[in-house]
């Protein structure tokens, strides 16, 4: 595949925070520790305070892997012990346990980690970096995972679930297993493909084994260590966060003040912090934690405790807190020892709001860096591009605006009556004078019919406009279907469109492929084409 770049900001599809982010704004230094380049990367591993506890992530994530009944592949299981070194770091993406991966953006962060990993040890040769993908395994949200689309078709798991998705089971997923895998042809490609998928969904036992065993598949070459965070010895090491936070609020206070502190410079916040921020987590159960009547009481359930119940229950169960959005980072930077976390352009915006907790809890915060984004475009549509004289940076555009620029351009004619409106305006100025020494009071009456004759030649542009559309009409059609392609659901190819579809067409290479092209340290969108 050949890549070519262009700036975020061109593609009309990111936030203004995200865009000030990515430019520097120094508006937002004091919500970061270090800059996303080398130089910021280098400050950072001369001042990382590491305080989690490298022997227990490298049992729990040996076991983990133990789990999945196959052997862990080398590079895997070398990276895994690479961590028991205090010279190794991690660079960490993360995301929920979407069916069959979801949209294509789960592979392109999982892909951004891969290559920061490499760009630091090719700066930093004495140091090694290993990519985690975090599963988002304590998320309740099924509704937001349970369905991906594939060539615009919606494929949904139909299931009634409670409780962390990562613990649900996997026995009922036949049917929308052989939906998913009827959809994918007969290709060599495909068959792989959905041997890989029948392997992960039916051999494991749950929703998260069964999503390591398909990332695991996808980028075992690469060294990616997958790890779940639901664990007992894991949450051990947050305990007395937990505690102190649910208690004593500190993560509503100090995330309430940054968040303010943001829109008072014109951001709109992705997340409002809670008074308590944390889940009660059993098999079939994540509910909020709330104080009431000087008990700490967890919704829609008979379960309350008192302070020191609450203490009690942290230190003999701390695998029952589950952290919510704003906590879960808290969480990973305690048990990681992590130089950077990799996030779409919404999460990224989220974790500006949480750097004053981490200092409070004297954590480090790690670089934050927006994963790779990209749009996939086969020969067929840029020949069309081409024939249709469009460039990729037109593509992006709104479709009535992309339709009406190409129309005028590609016209005979003069559809734009602005000149004219100018010499009535000219004409009409006149006239008003005129009538104005005549009698005062004719003044509006003369801007009245000057207004009322612009209103009529911009309708009488508009007509004019139409009409050429429908002389045009074939190459409009053309530019339709083009952008119904390259922008399924009319938003970013990334946001809907799972990687299935382009795996099929070019099996394992297509990995390789965004493998070679994303550059994480050059804030550009990519556009991949055959």
């Amino acid at each position: 595949m050949k890549a070519n770049y262009i700036d975020y900001s061109e593609t009309k599809s990111f936030s203004p925070a995200i865009i000030r982010y990515l430019e520097n704004d120094p508006q937002l230094k004091s919500f970061v520790n270090f800059s996303a380049d080398i130089d910021g990367f280098r400050k950072f591993i001369e001042t990382k305070n590491n305080k989690s506890d490298r022997e227990v992530l490298v049992e729990v994530l040996k076991e983990q892997y133990e789990n999945l009944g196959h052997p862990t592949p080398e590079p895997v299981r070398t990276n895994i012990d690479l961590l028991l070194k205090k010279s190794t770091f991690t660079v960490t993406t993360g995301h929920q346990l979407n069916l069959f991966t979801g949209p294509l953006y789960f592979i392109y962060k999982i892909v951004t980690a891969i290559n920061l990993a490499k760009e630091l040890k090719a700066n930093f040769p004495d140091k090694d970096f290993i990519p985690i993908y975090w599963m988002a395994a304590e998320d309740h949200d099924f509704a937001e995972i349970n369905h991906t689309y594939i060539a615009d078709k919606k494929i949904k798991w139909d299931l009634e679930s409670q409780g962390a998705t990562g613990r649900i089971s996997t026995k009922d997923i036949s049917k929308v297993l052989r939906e998913y895998i009827g959809t994918l042809g007969v290709s060599n490609h495909a068959s792989a493909l959905a041997e890989l998928m029948q392997k992960a969904y039916t051999e494991q036992s749950n929703l998260a084994d069964a999503t390591r065993a398909i990332v695991n598949s996808l980028f075992k070459e690469y060294g990616l260590v997958i790890l779940n965070a639901d664990d007992r010895r894991l949450k051990s090491q947050f305990s007395e966060i937990i505690y102190r936070d649910i208690t004593e609020q500190h993560s509503f206070k100090n995330i309430s003040k940054s968040s303010q502190q943001l829109q008072d410079l014109g951001l709109d916040t992705q997340v409002n912090p809670r008074e308590i921020n944390f889940f009660y987590l059993k098999d079939n159960l994540r509910e909020r934690i709330i104080f009431s009547d000087s008990r700490y009481m967890v919704l829609n359930t008979e379960v309350s405790f008192s302070q020191e119940e609450l203490r009690k229950e942290i230190e003999d169960f701390p695998e029952r807190f589950s952290p919510n959005v704003v906590m879960r980072p808290l969480y990973q930077e305690v048990i990681l020892p992590n130089l950077a976390y990799i996030g779409g352009a919404a999460e990224i915006v989220y974790w500006l709001q949480l750097k004053e907790n981490f200092d409070f809890y004297k954590i480090d915060f790690p670089v934050l860096l927006l994963r790779n984004s990209a749009l996939i475009t086969s020969n067929s549509l840029t020949s069309k591009l081409n024939r249709m004289d469009l460039g990729f940076h037109d593509i992006f555009k709104e479709t009535e605006k992309l339709r009406k620029e190409w129309v005028t351009k590609h016209s005979s004619h003069n559809l734009n009556l602005d000149d004219e409106l100018t010499e009535l305006t000219h004409i009409f100025e006149r006239i008003g004078a005129r009538a104005y020494k005549i009698d005062p009071t004719l003044a509006p009456s003369s801007e009245a019919v000057s207004a009322r004759l612009q209103k009529s030649i911009k309708n009488l542009e508009k007509k004019m406009m139409k009409a050429e559309k429908r002389n045009f009409s074939d190459a409009l059609i053309q530019i339709d279907s083009i952008k119904d392609k390259l922008f399924p659901r009319g938003g970013l190819q990334e946001r809907t469109e799972n990687f299935g579809l382009f795996y099929v067409k070019y099996g394992q290479e297509f990995i390789n492929a965004l493998v070679s092209n994303f550059r994480p340290l050059e804030p550009k969108f990519t556009i991949l084409e055959e």
